[in-house]
């Protein structure tokens, strides 16, 4: 005879502080803007003959960049330029070839692009007085990771743990996968406890299917799209038009808050450990 419980009570939740933030890289800690991924994407179709806009090569962003590569090749309009240049769809044997093309020009180039962003430095110092471990995770693989992490050290922005694309079987984002390889890494104990800071949405997502809190990065990153001269350059009034676009989207993929860059970090941590106080989960 089998007997069957039903456990009728929840599971007590978690009253504590933070205890990790895990960090996307470019437009979020680095590269204001998010160019280094952008920019040589667009060179690597440039080699194929195939023009590709920043605006196109940014609509895929956050995701692995093999998958960056195919997603763009799934896009109506470039999937139109390319079968009117070879008479086909886009083969996952072209995507290859073209990774194998973007792979050495982004790892001579990433280091270029990714000075940290202002108020990198004095957050994560701010997390480790805090007793905050930090992790990291990104959309690069590997061989362009350890050129990255090299170029911050040598700028002082230091993490506790690094995750690129290619370092789990079960993939990238949007999953929950290198978030949670943090997790493991740091020794963390409760998700709840976790806050995932990202500018794009398959990275919003990955903090979210990780059951973290989800931070979308919106004025430094991806979604706006701009460096600092371009945005400082730009009208009031068409630079929070440009902002209210980035943070709705960013807000509709789930993000429980939106800040402006990195710099604004600290506040947001400090709402999010007193909502844990009265006993809220992400």
């Amino acid at each position: 005879m089998t007997t069957i419980f039903t456990n009728t009570y929840p599971a007590p939740r978690y009253r504590g502080p933070l205890q990790a933030v895990v960090f996307d890289w470019a437009g979020t800690m680095v590269d204001f803007g998010s160019f280094a991924p952008t920019q040589v994407l667009i060179d690597a179709f440039a080699g194929f003959g195939i023009a590709v806009s920043l605006a196109e090569a940014r609509l895929p962003m956050g995701l692995a960049k093999w998958d960056h590569i195919r997603a763009l090749g799934d896009q109506p309009g470039l999937s139109a330029r390319w079968r009117a240049k070879y008479g086909r769809a886009m083969r996952d044997a072209d995507v290859d070839a073209l990774y194998a093309a973007f792979l050495p020009l982004q790892v001579e180039r990433v280091a270029q692009y990714s000075d940290p962003i202002p108020g990198a430095l004095d957050v994560l110092a701010e997390l480790r007085a805090r007793h905050i471990k930090i992790g990291s995770c990104s959309g690069y693989p590997r061989v362009v990771m350890e050129r990255l992490l090299a170029k911050a050290r040598g700028d002082g922005l230091l993490v506790d743990h690094a995750v690129a694309a290619d370092d789990l079987k079960a993939g990238g984002r949007p999953g929950p996968w290198m978030a949670l390889a943090n997790v493991v890494e740091l020794g963390v104990g409760e998700l709840s406890a976790c806050v995932k800071v990202d500018d794009t949405v398959p990275g919003i997502a990955e903090g979210l299917a990780a059951h973290m809190w989800s931070v979308g990065v919106a004025v430094s990153g991806n979604e706006l799209g701009l460096g600092r001269a371009e945005l400082a350059a730009l009208p009031a009034d068409e630079r929070a038009r440009r902002r209210a676009l980035a943070v709705d989207k960013l807000a509709g993929a789930g993000a429980h808050y939106v800040i402006d860059s990195i710099a604004e970090l600290p506040r947001v941590l400090d709402l999010i450990e007193a909502r844990l106080e009265r006993g809220e989960q992400p």
